[in-house]
């Protein structure tokens, strides 16, 4: 109260409000939502009782409209980080802001990049990072790349013939987190999980460590994934190697090759809506 009375006893502060407002309200029109705008573009510089009273609009409309404002901000920021999180993971979870951003604006989204950055940080999603850091995910030149013995037919005579698995996210109220899961092709059940919030290929190694605990299979079962760094990593395929398991990976960019896994994320997404 004391900034505001103090303001409307200096001319020269009324002066650049008188100054401010009839530039800003030149653009927009002397209606209400102009001048609260007006009210909140200034509201470090000026007192927002001074300028309420000059602009001739009382604090509670003000306050109540910002207050509205601020809702609308967080549904469409959450409507955005929906959209982000889609195409994060269409990516493989290789996207960074800036990719994202261009992909926003290709489906005719409009958004600037910072705030995309501002969501995807605070969702916890984050880009593949070049380099050598992680050597968790670094790929075995020898025998990345399995052969796909699956050959899209996911047809499994029995349980612990067929393994299937993928990466997905799954949005939490502390942001979003990774699941990496292991599905029978026989039973459709899901024999192994991990989630964590990161993507390194621990992820993996975790929910294949589980689904062997759990079922305990016979020689031949046969563990297919894509081509993503984590089930191509050196300690993923070492893992395989202990426990008698056979990898298989369909093709970079086929979700047929997949699709027993992408069927299982669909209904998984549906479920959360």
């Amino acid at each position: 109260m004391e900034q505001a009375t103090s303001g409307e006893q200096d001319p020269k502060t009324r002066a650049r409000v008188l100054e401010k407002s009839g530039r800003l309200l030149r653009e927009g029109g002397r209606d209400s939502v102009s001048c609260y705008r007006l009210i909140e573009a200034e509201k470090t510089s000026f007192p927002v009782q001074l300028m309420c009273s000059m602009l001739g609009v009382s604090r509670s409309g003000y306050y109540g409209w910002r207050d509205r404002s601020s809702s609308a901000r967080s549904r469409a920021d959450a409507a955005l980080t929906e959209r982000i999180g889609e195409i994060h993971e269409r990516s493989r979870h290789t996207y960074g802001s800036p990719r994202v951003h261009a992909e926003l604006r290709a489906i005719g989204i409009r958004c600037g990049r910072k705030r995309v950055e501002r969501l995807m940080r605070q969702a916890g999603l984050r880009g593949c990072m070049r380099g050598r850091r992680r050597a968790t995910t670094r790929r075995d030149g020898r025998s990345a790349v399995a052969e796909d013995l699956v050959k899209r037919n996911f047809a499994a005579t029995k349980m612990d013939k067929i393994w299937v698995a993928d990466i997905t996210y799954v949005a939490t109220r502390e942001g979003f987190l990774y699941l990496a899961f292991v599905l029978d092709a026989h039973s459709r059940r899901i024999v192994g999980w991990a989630m964590e919030s990161h993507l390194r290929a621990e992820l993996v190694v975790d929910a294949l460590r589980m689904a062997v605990w759990r079922r305990k299979p016979a020689p031949g079962l046969v563990h297919h994934s894509d081509r993503g760094v984590q089930y191509t990593s050196l300690c993923f395929g070492e893992r395989l190697k202990e426990v008698g398991i056979t990898p298989s990976m369909g093709r970079t960019g086929s979700a047929l090759d997949n699709a027993m896994a992408e069927s299982f994320v669909s209904t998984l997404k549906t479920r959360q809506r």
